[in-house]
């Protein structure tokens, strides 16, 4: 993983830094038998194929792609290709570094911040797709072993079960992108006119946002108090709001149809099932204090809420008009629900099916 660079040669952000330092920094898995950790790894490396057979027969989506298997990686593993991932989604999108002696700290500095995010998020996650990363660049499944045991002994839930359950998730979104040609563009394109915008590469870019900063305060003081708004929501000019928007309803969207797959499929393959969602949604609340902070500033918070809203869009489509109806959201970009339509799923199935 190289750094990423300006035109000019001149580093933005040192995603290899990132890399080794939220590898440094991520705790420790649990301590594991040799035996039990070995079965941990092949069963969730076999058991993609077996998931991923699984969402087509359900959704339909993917005849005729190969079955792959996914890659287990311990949690410095997820952190380095979570990096290297970012790293190609964000090559077109980061501004222009500036030049001097101090480019090269800048850089350092950004990708410090970095590693310490991702050493956070690197003791929960379970797993992840990833479009943009793995070899060639071109996608990469990857499941966190130690996070996967973790999360199977707090719960107290059949290991073989959840772990088939985790692979159902991911592999959905897998499928996702490999099944649907062109989403993968559309969302590397949106991400670039948002964090473009937001730097300062057109016209409402960072200029105009250091401008608006005191009423975006404001805004954000009113939201915290009345609980309507998160910061997020009031850091965009209205261009800039219209992408996060779109991006916004996309991964609520993604992220609902996966935990609606993995529950649908559920029954008939992980006799847990229902066990497994009611701890695991327990589990998904929980926390210490420091645990629940840094969650609500990375966002975690809100995107535990993605899930149930794109779970309960989807449910509701695919009751309306079948799985078939709902699989119209992959024809193109206009056909993905809007952030409205994601709330009232009748208004999208009206515009889409009338």
């Amino acid at each position: 993983m190289s750094e990423q660079v300006s035109e000019n040669g001149r580093p933005i952000v040192d995603w290899s830094l990132a890399a080794t330092t939220g590898a440094f920094l991520v705790r420790s898995g649990p301590v594991v038998p040799r035996e039990e950790a070995e079965l941990a790894v092949s069963e969730l490396r076999e058991l993609t194929i077996d998931a991923e057979s699984h969402v087509r027969a359900l959704t339909g989506l993917g005849e005729g792609l190969p079955l792959l298997p996914g890659e287990v990686v311990d949690r410095p593993g997820w952190v380095r290709a979570a990096a290297a991932g970012l790293d190609a989604l964000t090559s077109k999108a980061l501004p222009r570094g500036p030049g001097g002696p101090l480019a090269p700290l800048l850089a350092g500095g950004a990708g410090v911040q970095t590693g310490v995010v991702l050493a956070f998020l690197g003791a929960r996650v379970l797993g992840q797709y990833d479009p943009f990363g793995g070899p060639g660049k071109t996608g990469q499944l990857v499941l966190v072993a130690p996070n996967v045991v973790t999360a199977q002994r707090a719960m107290n839930v059949p290991g073989r079960d959840f772990r088939l359950w985790v692979c159902l998730h991911e592999c959905t979104h897998r499928l996702q992108f490999t099944a649907v040609d062109w989403l993968r563009d559309y969302f590397a394109d949106e991400v670039e006119r948002l964090v473009g915008g937001l730097t300062g590469q057109d016209a409402d870019g960072l200029a105009d946002l250091v401008g608006r900063l005191p009423d975006t305060l404001r805004q954000a003081k009113r939201a915290k108090a009345e609980g309507s708004l998160a910061l997020a929501d009031v850091l965009q000019s209205p261009k800039q709001r219209a992408v996060f928007d779109r991006l916004l309803a996309l991964s609520t969207l993604l992220e609902g149809h996966a935990d609606y797959v993995m529950d649908a499929v559920g029954p008939a393959v992980v006799p847990a099932v229902e066990t497994i969602r009611s701890r695991f949604t327990e589990r998904r609340k929980g926390g210490g204090l420091l645990d629940r902070v840094l969650r609500s500033l990375l966002g975690v918070d809100a995107k535990i809420r993605q899930y149930a809203q794109g779970a309960a869009f989807t449910r509701h489509v695919v009751d309306q008009v079948g799985m078939d109806g709902f699989n119209a959201v992959w024809t193109s970009p206009n056909t993905l629900p809007t952030r409205a339509e994601i709330a009232d799923p009748d208004s999208w199935v009206r515009r889409i099916h009338k």
